[in-house]
């Protein structure tokens, strides 16, 4: 059996202050020993800068990086540039997806599609970049139909993508049964479980209603009736999501990705308990 990869997510910090609050959370979070940081792409490439930034300093301090990079916004040759930069910094793991398209923005760029950026990425540079991609196993939120869903991750992995990160849900048999039509579908490519601590009751309904992650009834109710009590919020959270985590991991997810929204303590939590099981 193959021993799972945990890998954790950070923003780009706006502030000199974010920037240094970012650099503690990092060194407590680096002595979990990760298999690498991630570093999110802003909406229109809004935070492409800070990304590089991001991911150089990571990668000063000895520790592996991936960027994610969106194509929204993106021409071929804006997106030929960034993978050039990549690839001099010898930066060899990318997440590529298509993102989000900021509010008010116009127009999509020349990539429609994750896929056709997997595909560029691969024309332009062979090899070079292990390419992780995202996953829906609640389906994607403008996903007509859970089979376009499916049919649109299928044409990502055959596009040369060599593996997958979901977005996070509380539902493990979403993931299950999800892994399964994909190989159902032909896809053997490792499907990574994304995992989002629970450490705010209303950031966690804000951040749930605009991907479209489904929070269960008893979840919701649960950490409604905890009030503004944030000690019992956390606590609830760590139990809730420690369990989802055990049972993925038996379950043979071949890895966690943690949000972790640049902070340290719940992520740390969880990977202890995990751990000490």
């Amino acid at each position: 059996m193959n021993t799972p990869n945990f890998s954790i997510e950070f923003f780009p910090p706006k502030t000199a202050e974010g920037a240094e609050k970012l650099r503690v959370t990092r060194a407590k979070l680096a002595e979990l020993h990760p298999k690498y940081f991630s570093v999110t792409f802003g909406a229109g490439g809004t935070t492409q800068q800070g990304t590089l930034d991001t991911v150089l300093e990571i990668r000063r301090e000895a520790h592996e990086a991936a960027p994610h990079l969106s194509c929204v916004g993106g021409t071929r040759d804006s997106i030929r540039a960034i993978l050039q930069q990549y690839q001099a910094h010898d930066i060899r793991r990318l997440v590529a997806l298509r993102g989000d398209l900021p509010s008010g923005y116009g127009g999509g760029g020349e990539f429609r599609y994750a896929s056709e950026l997997v595909e560029f990425i691969r024309a332009e540079t062979g090899d070079w970049f292990h390419i992780e991609v995202a996953a829906y196993p609640e389906m994607h939120p403008q996903a007509r139909s859970p089979q376009d869903d499916l049919n649109n991750f299928v044409r990502k992995m055959q596009a040369g993508a060599n593996a997958a990160i979901t977005q996070y849900f509380y539902n493990a048999d979403a993931y299950f049964r999800f892994v399964e039509e994909t190989q159902k579908a032909g896809i053997s490519a490792p499907i990574v479980a994304g995992v989002m601590p629970i450490t705010n009751s209303s950031q966690l309904l804000r951040f749930s209603e605009m991907c479209g992650a489904e929070i269960p009834r008893w979840i919701r109710l649960k950490l409604g009736s905890y009030g503004d009590d944030s000690a019992s919020i956390k606590a609830f959270g760590l139990d809730v999501v420690t369990h989802l985590c055990e049972r993925l991991l038996a379950g043979g997810a071949p890895g966690l990705h943690f949000y972790s929204l640049n902070q340290a303590a719940a992520t740390t939590a969880i990977w202890q308990r995990l751990s000490s099981a």
